[in-house]
């Protein structure tokens, strides 16, 4: 039975990775006046972490988000890599819903700490603060995308039972 949950646990991972990869670079990416683009992958990047355990989650998202990243744009890539894992200590999956009260909260700290991490590596890209305030707008922007969508599909998961369903496989 530990054999099939870890198979379990590893397959649902993978798939996350994936999904959060091809939504990153090529579902709704839409590309921004001031460089980078918005994208709704992390919201795929916040279920993971409300359903996998979080060393999984933050792999899911760290993988995800750099081979996104490798497809668009490499020079985010490892930087990418660090702030999605980062971004999952905020969620917890130990709950029989998506949406409780921290994970609520979570997409609120993921929602501001990731676009200040972006900003402060494009300040170290361009050196140059005045690089700041235009990654941290457009990556805010992309933060409340996520977040909204994310809370659809949670609400939708939860409705549906989601999370009890994919653990009776």
């Amino acid at each position: 039975m530990r054999h099939r949950s870890q198979l379990h646990t590893l397959t649902l991972a993978a798939l996350f990775a994936a999904a959060i990869a091809v939504t990153t670079a090529y579902i709704l990416h839409i590309p921004l006046p001031t460089g980078g683009y918005v994208h709704v992958g992390d919201a795929l990047l916040y279920l993971a972490a409300c359903l996998l355990p979080t060393p999984w989650a933050m792999a899911a998202g760290a993988v995800g988000g750099a081979v996104a990243d490798l497809l668009t744009a490499p020079m985010w890539a490892p930087g990418t890599f660090v702030i999605k894992a980062v971004l999952c200590l905020f969620f917890t999956a130990g709950s029989e819903r998506f949406l409780t009260w921290r994970n609520s909260l979570a997409v609120v700290w993921a929602g501001l700490l990731s676009p200040t991490l972006y900003a402060l590596l494009n300040v170290f890209f361009t050196n140059s603060w005045n690089a700041f305030w235009p990654q941290f707008a457009g990556t805010f922007i992309q933060g409340v995308g996520s977040g909204v969508v994310f809370f659809v599909l949670a609400a939708a998961g939860d409705r549906v039972g989601l999370k009890r369903r994919l653990e009776a496989l």
